[in-house]
């Protein structure tokens, strides 16, 4: 178990990516209902390539890098007028439509196997339990619609707050709302900046949520890829399960 003064009493998750992931299968019925076709399963083996293009682009901003990789996943699903002539642009005005109507209809909708799970027996066992996310001020609306708040006890959505990661700001005032210090929450998310640095830099430990490309992990943060990794570090912790 940690030693007291470096024990963890609140976890916080990033969403997209480390609670749900985007639902492919949701994103051909959405280009269906704008009139077009799409592959979801084409489009889901470019998550590589789509990823990559979101992170060249993030320092623009998130609307723009988030465009620039739906239109990725939009290419690689083959995403076409279903009638009329080819429309090179057809995926960039798909994209465009998608992020107007995300606040509404968000994509990030599947769940990763066991993630959920993980975050329900945290709560259950009485351990502070909250998100941090840079998203588009609706996300406390998605999880309500999917049923998935209750375990919550803050969600931190840059798009309310006005700020987002990886600023110290939106770890500290996650860690008030949970009734801890910064330094007494780990923070689990896929985005290295985001995620990793950000929280960090607060303070917090962190726990990289994402397949490990070899590079040297700093004090106070860990690695993992799913939900018996992510158990496995808690458990190291002291947290119940």
């Amino acid at each position: 178990m940690a030693p007291e003064a470096e024990r963890v009493r609140a976890i916080t998750f990033d969403y997209g990516q480390t609670i749900a992931e985007l639902d492919h299968d949701f994103l051909a019925q959405r280009v269906a209902e704008f009139g077009g076709t799409q592959d979801p399963r084409a489009a889901e083996r470019a998550n590589t390539v789509a990823w990559q293009a979101y992170g060249e682009l993030k320092s623009s901003g998130h609307a723009q890098a988030w465009r620039q990789m739906m239109r990725q996943f939009l290419i690689a699903g083959g995403a076409a007028p279903a009638h009329g002539a080819p429309d090179p642009q057809y995926a960039a005005r798909v994209a465009d439509w998608l992020w107007e109507q995300q606040p509404t209809r968000n994509l990030w909708r599947k769940p990763i196997p066991g993630m959920f799970e993980l975050v329900e027996s945290l709560a259950a066992r009485g351990v502070p339990v909250g998100i941090i996310s840079n998203d588009q001020s609706s996300l406390a609306e998605l999880l309500a619609e999917l049923d998935w708040s209750a375990p919550f006890r803050v969600v931190a959505d840059s798009g309310r707050l006005g700020f987002e990661k990886p600023g110290a700001r939106i770890f500290e005032y996650t860690a008030d709302e949970l009734g801890v210090s910064v330094s007494e929450t780990l923070h689990v998310g896929d985005a290295w900046e985001a995620d990793v640095v950000g929280a960090t830099a607060a303070g917090a430990r962190a726990v990289w949520f994402a397949e490990n490309d070899g590079r040297a992990l700093p004090a106070r943060v860990s690695v993992c890829q799913d939900a018996a990794g992510l158990s496995a570090i808690l458990t190291a912790l002291g947290i119940p399960l």
